[in-house]
């Protein structure tokens, strides 16, 4: 982590052995994301006035760039009313590396870039053409795949891009994109 674990307890006597629990929490979640700017964790027993039971809450607050701001807040729940605050803890941290993990995959997809495959012109005829891949494929296409420009538009020999499906006689391209109707540039 770029910055080291903030723990601040509210109602809670502090324990090194609480300290040390959430920074090894902590620094599992380093393992998921490697740039978490800010990982702030409030331990609280906000009825700490009363004597019968035990309400902690464990809110973690954790920051990654560029601008994502995750919150877990677990406490116990009315029906477990005994609970350890280690257990707390634990699902508290749970929650946090689920949404951690959803975060980086969103990201990851988000950065991703594909190559669009791209082919050029090889066959027209009146109602469909064939394109030929990088890789020597012929890719059937009808008229109606071809996007931003008119089929009479293409020529033998046209680079185009194009979105390939699977057709019952073989690959097809389900759309097709004129890039220039110059020679080969593949």
């Amino acid at each position: 982590m770029q910055l080291p674990v903030e723990i601040t307890y509210r109602g809670v006597e502090k324990s090194e052995e609480i300290d040390d629990l959430i920074r090894n929490k902590a620094a599992r979640l380093d393992r998921f994301c490697d740039h978490i700017s800010r990982c702030d964790v409030a331990i609280e027993h906000p009825n700490h006035q009363q004597r019968s039971g035990n309400p902690f809450r464990v809110r973690i607050d954790l920051t990654v760039p560029p601008g994502h701001e995750l919150v877990a807040d677990e406490k116990q729940s009315e029906h477990a009313m005994h609970e350890p605050l280690t257990k707390i803890i634990n699902d508290a941290f749970k929650t946090m590396e689920r949404q951690l993990k959803e975060l980086v995959e969103r990201q990851r997809h988000g950065v991703k870039t594909h190559a669009e495959p791209r082919a050029l012109v090889t066959k027209l005829f009146p109602e469909y053409g064939f394109i030929t891949d990088g890789a020597g494929i012929d890719i059937y296409f009808h008229r109606n795949a071809v996007v931003g420009a008119d089929f009479v538009d293409l020529k033998v020999g046209a680079e185009v891009r194009f979105d390939l499906s699977h057709g019952d006689m073989g690959p097809q391209a389900s759309t097709v994109h004129l890039i220039s109707t110059g020679g080969p540039k593949l």
